[in-house]
């Protein structure tokens, strides 16, 4: 007796515990009409396949439903899951072969199937699919669905050219031209280092009759800044401007990056001066980035001059703010507008890094500014900020050389005072002065020549 197909995968799915015993209560609620098959319901059925993990199991439970009962409608939700579940374990022919029995293809199936298939490095099945929705007597894809493709081919550098033909040609297969879909190839474009074609993508928008919007030149800035094209880059923020565009904050941060990264300074603050003028308040970031460009330069007095000016247009200076400023006055030897601005941030609650501290030390160390750099030291433990060893030598070296009991003092108070003691690796201290006093040691018993 030759036994049909539906029989072995009977077999098969039945050794799975929890669906043979849906099948014997299934089958038991249906003794009145034993000749007629049936595994449940079709909400059971579909609670059968979600609830697999593996893939090819929940397939075998939804052919055997199907074979058991055709008349069975078995729900498309369970088509849906069983195919994504089957693209994201890696198995393509069998998620393209359930694929194509559905006679229209929902868009949120597709846009989650082109996702999958371009994390798994496979776009050209992306493009398989969309063709096969094409093919079917459906209605034309809509634009947000035609725009998930873009991204997923465009997340591949070889499926690129494939991408901009698709774009060229969308008119034939009903979706019209937009913004939004030029912006996904022109940031692809961008981001691979093709500025050529992302600009040439961008003039194309004016040929079609459409206008490109705040995001299209924000993008295209950004890639002309990546190939340090800054010139060019001011020239289309001021065009944009010009055409009563309003630039968002990310836009005006990437220029200001890149006109202080090219030292070109008073660009920079003159734009961000400019920035509430136009229509947009410049947020702590855009401060920040003028701040380290000016102090990157060596011009933390103009710094200090922008830091000054912030609570006026109503953003307050941040801990990076007056970093960075401390560490840029102290490049230039200004230790105590450094000092001044380190009292400022810890009065306002805001407890600096170290490496401030330590620059501070380090500065009044080297011209001879003991007191003050105790002072600086004395905060930072109070702080429960825990000196670098090489902070400690600095100002053991300072103190010794000054006086010996002061040395002493300081050092009782750093053992007795337990704000101090419990940032202070005592050990480490031990071991610096040590090392320090046999270094002098030695100096004062070598013999003069």
């Amino acid at each position: 007796m030759k036994w049909p197909p539906s029989f072995f995968r009977t077999r098969m799915v039945l050794r799975h515990p929890l669906l043979s015993n849906l099948i014997c209560s299934s089958a038991f609620a249906n003794q009145a009409t034993p000749l007629t098959p049936s595994i449940g319901s079709p909400a059971r059925i579909h609670k059968l396949i979600a609830a697999q993990s593996d893939p090819l199991l929940a397939k075998e439970i939804f052919e055997v439903a199907s074979s058991l009962r055709p008349d069975l409608p078995i729900r498309s939700t369970s088509h849906h899951s069983l195919i994504l579940k089957l693209a994201r374990a890696g198995h393509f022919s069998a998620a393209l072969s359930l694929l194509r029995r559905l006679p229209s293809p929902s868009p949120a199936l597709l846009s989650s199937l082109f996702l999958a298939f371009s994390r798994l490095r496979r776009p050209d099945l992306a493009l398989s699919a969309f063709r096969r929705l094409l093919a079917s007597p459906s209605s034309p894809p809509r634009p947000k669905l035609f725009r998930r493709l873009l991204s997923a081919l465009a997340a591949h550098s070889s499926s690129l050219p494939a991408a901009l033909s698709l774009l060229k040609s969308c008119s034939s297969f009903g979706v019209p031209h937009s913004v939004r879909a030029h912006n996904v190839l022109i940031h692809a474009f961008a981001r691979a280092g093709n500025v050529a074609v992302a600009y040439s993508l961008f003039n194309r928008i004016f040929t079609l009759g459409l206008a490109p919007d705040v995001t299209t030149y924000r993008i295209l800035m950004q890639a002309l800044c990546r190939k340090s094209q800054v010139g060019t880059a001011s020239d289309l923020f001021e065009d944009m401007l010009n055409k009563g565009y309003v630039p968002d904050s990310l836009a005006y941060n990437t220029l200001l990056n890149s006109l202080c990264r090219k030292k070109r300074l008073h660009e920079a603050y003159k734009m961000l001066c400019r920035m509430k003028v136009r229509g947009c308040n410049p947020d702590i970031i855009h401060y920040n980035t003028v701040i380290v460009g000016l102090c990157r330069e060596g011009k933390p007095l103009d710094a200090c001059k922008v830091i000054e000016d912030m609570p006026d247009n109503g953003c307050l200076p941040n801990l990076v703010s007056y970093t960075t400023v401390i560490h840029g006055l102290c490049s230039r030897g200004l230790y105590e507008q450094a000092h001044g601005y380190l009292e400022v941030m810890v009065g306002k609650g805001l407890i600096p890094h170290f490496s401030a501290f330590h620059a501070l030390v380090k500065g009044f160390c080297s011209v001879g500014k003991t007191e003050e750099a105790c002072k600086v030291l004395e905060t930072m433990l109070l702080k429960g900020v825990a000196p670098h060893v090489e902070t400690w030598d600095l100002i053991v070296a300072g103190i010794c050389d000054d006086d010996r009991e002061k040395l002493g003092d300081y050092v009782r108070k750093m053992i007795n005072e337990e704000a101090w003691r419990k940032s202070t690796r005592i050990t480490q201290v031990g071991c610096g002065l040590e090392e320090y006093m046999i270094r002098r040691s030695r100096y004062r018993t070598r013999p003069r020549r």
